[in-house]
């Protein structure tokens, strides 16, 4: 093909240098019919093979390609050399006839290229007919030049098609009216591809092989009867639901029932290609029927949903049956295959699942050995109004080719309503189209009308083929409608009167697809019928026996964990001891300090492995230390432990150098706590993007595949955790009491009061206490056998936690694995400590028989003590600053200072003895260095008041009630510190 700039020079050249020609003729015609396009082929075998080519031609196309002006390219050939340049039969060509022609050729490539980068744009994708997909009703003018330079004449016209068009179908020239015709056929009816912004030529190439080529969208007779029973499985089950609870919310799929063949069709054509297991995302529209005709959840726990009567189970609150998820395997149709099917319960926030599913898929992938994606995969349902307006949607995007996320590709369902709740898309969103977010990863979109199944087949077949192939995301955009209003019960003539005036007298999407495969005599009238009657009796059938099932809450659950909950062991009594033999602590701490000997480290990180080989020599360890420690061991336990947050392989303070890089060779590194021996489990610590939302939404997913991991996502800051609040809030505090669905997640949040300002000194410990699940009034009683501690861990929904040693922080990690359940962990974790010289442990504290300590006595005082008069209770870092001003007032011997380590669950025992211990402290008082109305007092005080009674009152000493967190001066930041230490040792 030319390239436009060589081809102007060429054409000038072809009319300069055809006046040499003399009376040097050829038998063909130039300029007539199909042989008008003998240069451009002349040209095209040159590009590949200049010895091709006769040397006329040769020395013709160097000395054009070089930049010759007009008329001088061409030179006779040597004595014998033939025709120099092919002419008409007059022996003279017209300048302005070759031109002409050239210019055609163009026009007709830039007319192609028109059709595939703009034909979407005109494309009939409005089932309705009202609006247009992308709010434009106007045609690109690209797509109108060619009717101002073509006659109806020329559509007569032979043209070669370029290389970058697979029309011909092996035909290599077509008339300029069945080109046309053509384009119109592929690039602007039912289908509105947008592909041509993809920056691979290959990709292009591939996408135009599978929808450019003649009949590559025909079905066959079989596949369309396949077709025609989904179709009526997913119409017929919401008139079912609609006929047996009319007034009942359910969030159908009428406007848009070809979402279940086209799920069916994306499992069939990926399950051919290998993969068994599908992780899915979606909203609330639509569920019950993904869950009954795609996942083939039985009928009769469905319906049994809807029971008025039902009651939430055993466990938990429960979730309305609109946020449920499950999990199945069944036999694929067209393999025949077992597959297994999770479909992630999800909450109101509609795509706040997205990143949970690609975690839960990375996952899968990662502990089966897919490194690939050809075993697992993701599939993520939208709406349109959400898709394009909520920014989760680009964080997840963003997440796709990141090496220590990726899902080697997505497939991105959009059920397009063309709607938002009662908001026009002219009103919710600034891009012309709703997936217009996809185009920042090279994700090609396909725009189809939902009223056109078959067509949705051949997308969806074609979209599965390049997750397959290429391994990247894609998206299917369905432009259907939504029949019902927001619910069942909303009216939406209230606001969009012209649209469902128009919807209802719209026949449904089965009705058209009935008339169309009758009409053609792939099925007739009386097997339709008889398709329909028999899912109605199959669905008449479950609703009988769904009378008499039971609420079982693991039949909803979307990640079981087969083995891990033995029902015929008893519960586990006692926490077991998270301790570990002397000599593999040693080990790891070696290995921690020790980088190999051909490795350039920097001289700043030489230092600090030295100060951590000093410590170890000294049997002690920093936080690091204990950190790395907890890790270490777990992984040499066999367990694999997950890192993720920004910038974590070091640390945003500097202190973690998880990932050593060599400072003279590029993109060479070390991982030490991977290399601490041959048969330990994997370690992945990775940076992520900078995005929590999306990153912590990730990780619980992660963590939702196996319960005998560690994953671990630490904010940057810990006040950053609240980008992620709608993750916190509706699936890691309450995920277990709505969906039973336990994790072991662990969130690690830098907190701190050292004089940074506002946004970096809390992490909002309230908010995660106010969460807590656990009764202020009430000490929970065990059950027979069973320790307080044990029980209150086992009731909880999570751990709150704000560690002041490294023994202490190390034992908390390793509890989360060694439990016969799993609960989220939340960690305060410090700043300034990090470093601290008294922040510090002794290997002896992390040995065998060890525990995680829920609350720390006092160093001076451990065992109580009658001389003490006033007793303090904290929690982290204000230990260190209460320890040195009590020291600095001499007060040793009369205050004693208690950290309450593990603040949720209460460790109400445990307060209740260290009080007695100290029968003569008339003052008990509670110091934090948050606000009042921050922190931890609110949660604290009303405990304090449960388990010791009202002849024991704890005040309060600390910074007022504040807006901020903070302060952002260093002289108010101080001053309030010596307030409240003033407070805490002579009020």
């Amino acid at each position: 093909m030319f390239r436009p700039g060589v081809l102007r020079r060429l054409s000038h050249h072809v009319r300069g240098g055809c006046r040499h020609a003399g009376s040097s003729v050829t038998q063909e015609p130039f300029l007539s019919g199909s042989s008008s396009v003998y240069v451009e082929e002349m040209y095209a075998a040159w590009e590949k093979d200049s010895t091709s080519v006769h040397k006329s031609w040769d020395a013709f196309f160097k000395a054009a390609a070089a930049g010759a002006k007009p008329g001088e390219a061409h030179a006779r050939p040597p004595t014998g050399g033939g025709a120099a340049f092919p002419v008409g039969a007059s022996g003279n060509i017209s300048e302005e006839k070759v031109r002409h022609v050239v210019d055609d050729h163009l026009s007709v490539q830039q007319m192609i290229r028109a059709y595939q980068i703009r034909g979407h744009n005109i494309a009939t994708l409005d089932p309705l007919g009202i609006l247009d997909a992308d709010l434009d009703n106007s045609t690109p003018p690209e797509l109108l030049s060619y009717t101002n330079r073509f006659t109806s004449q020329d559509m007569k016209r032979v043209f070669r098609l370029p290389a970058s068009t697979k029309l011909g179908a092996g035909e290599t020239h077509l008339p300029l009216g069945e080109i046309v015709q053509r384009l119109e056929s592929i690039y602007c009816r039912n289908v509105g591809l947008e592909y041509m912004f993809l920056q691979s030529k290959e990709q292009c190439d591939w996408i135009r092989e599978r929808f450019e080529t003649p009949g590559c969208m025909s079905l066959s007779v079989e596949e369309k009867r396949t077709l025609m029973a989904r179709m009526i499985r997913s119409t017929r089950f919401e008139e079912f639901l609609a006929r047996k609870w009319t007034s009942e919310k359910r969030f159908g799929l009428e406007g848009c029932e070809v979402l279940i063949p086209a799920l069916k069709q994306v499992m069939d054509s990926s399950s051919i290609l290998g993969v068994d297991s599908y992780v899915m995302g979606m909203p609330h529209r639509g569920r019950l029927n993904v869950i009954a005709n795609v996942a083939r959840k039985p009928l009769d726990q469905i319906f049994s949903q809807f029971d008025p009567a039902l009651e939430s189970g055993e466990e938990g609150s429960g979730d309305v049956k609109y946020h449920l998820g499950t999990y199945q395997e069944r036999l694929n149709h067209a393999t025949g295959r077992t597959i297994k099917i999770s479909l992630c319960a999800n909450p109101s926030h509609l795509e706040a699942v997205n990143p949970v599913v690609q975690g839960k898929t990375r996952a899968e992938q990662f502990y089966s050995g897919d490194m690939n994606g050809e075993k697992s995969m993701s599939i993520l349902i939208h709406g349109d109004a959400a898709f394009s307006g909520q920014g989760v949607v680009y964080e997840t995007f963003h997440l796709s080719d990141l090496p220590d996320y990726s899902t080697h590709g997505t497939i991105h369902i959009v059920v397009n309503n063309q709607i938002g709740f009662t908001t026009d898309p002219r009103s919710s969103r600034s891009s012309p189209y709703c997936t217009d977010v996809a185009r920042v990863v090279g994700a090609p979109i396909f725009h189809v009308n939902a009223d056109d199944p078959e067509a949705v087949m051949h997308v969806c077949k074609v979209a599965a083929e390049w997750r397959n192939h290429w391994k990247k995301d894609v998206v299917i955009d369905l432009v259907c409608y939504r029949r019902n209003g927001h619910n069942e019960v909303d009216n939406a003539m209230f606001t969009q009167p012209r649209m469902y005036q128009v919807i209802q007298q719209h026949m449904s999407a089965l009705e058209l697809y009935r008339e169309k495969i009758v009409s053609e005599g792939t099925v007739t009238r009386d097997e339709y019928d008889e398709e329909v009657s028999k899912y109605d009796q199959i669905c008449e059938s479950a609703f009988t026996e769904a009378r008499d099932q039971d609420h079982q809450v693991d039949k909803w659950l979307d990640s079981p964990w087969k083995g891990f909950f033995d029902r015929s062991q008893p519960p586990m009594a006692e926490v077991p001891s998270s301790g570990v033999p002397l000599e593999r602590l040693q080990h790891i701490g070696k290995e921690f300090c020790t980088p190999p000997e051909d490795f350039n480290l920097h001289a700043g990180l030489k230092r600090i492995l030295n100060q951590r080989g000093e410590m170890l020599s000294n049997s002690t360890v920093d936080w690091a230390g204990g950190e790395a420690m907890a890790i270490g061991s777990l992984l040499m336990e066999g367990k694999h432990v997950r890192l993720s947050g920004q910038d974590v392989e070091r640390g945003t303070f500097s202190h973690r150098h998880h990932v050593l890089h060599d400072q003279k060779v590029d993109q060479k590194d070390y991982r030490p706590l991977a290399n601490l021996s041959p048969d330990q489990a994997t370690y992945t610590v990775c940076n992520s993007s900078l995005s929590e939302f999306g990153v912590l939404g990730f990780e619980l997913g992660f963590s939702m595949t196996n319960p005998h991991s560690l994953v671990l996502w630490e904010a940057q800051f810990g006040d950053f955790n609240n980008t992620a609040q709608c993750i916190i809030d509706q699936f890691i505090s309450s995920g277990q009491t709505k969906w039973v669905r336990q994790s072991g997640l662990v969130l690690l949040l830098p907190h701190g009061y050292e004089g940074m300002g506002p946004e970096h000194s809390s992490c909002r410990p309230e908010r995660f206490l106010q969460m807590c699940s656990d009764d202020c009034d009430s000490i929970p009683t065990p059950l027979e056998g069973r320790s307080l501690e044990m029980q209150q861990l086992h009731d909880i929904n999570w751990i709150v936690a704000n560690c002041s040693t490294p023994a202490n922080f190390f034992h908390i990690l390793r509890r989360q694995l060694l439990l016969d359940f799993r609960k989220p962990l939340v960690i305060c974790t410090p700043k300034s400590l990090l470093r601290h010289p008294e922040a510090r442990s002794a290997l002896e504290e992390m040995c065998e028989g060890t525990h995680f300590q829920r609350v720390l006595a006092d160093p001076s005082h451990p065992n109580g003590s009658p001389s003490v008069k006033r007793l303090l209770f904290c929690s982290g870092k204000v230990f260190y600053d209460l320890a040195k001003e009590r020291e600095r007032l001499e007060m040793g011997g009369s205050v004693a200072i208690v950290r309450v380590e593990q603040l949720c669950p209460f460790p109400f025992d445990i307060v209740e003895d260290v009080v007695k211990s100290f029968p003569n402290a008339s003052s008990l008082m509670w110091v934090q260095e948050e606000p009042k109305n921050q922190g931890y007092w609110q949660y604290v005080q009303p405990r304090f008041s449960t388990v010791l009674g009202p002849n024991k009152p704890v005040s309060y000493a600390g910074r007022c009630s504040s807006a901020a967190p903070a302060t952002g001066s260093k002289l108010s930041h101080q001053k309030e510190l010596n307030a409240f230490l003033a407070t805490a040792f002579t009020s």
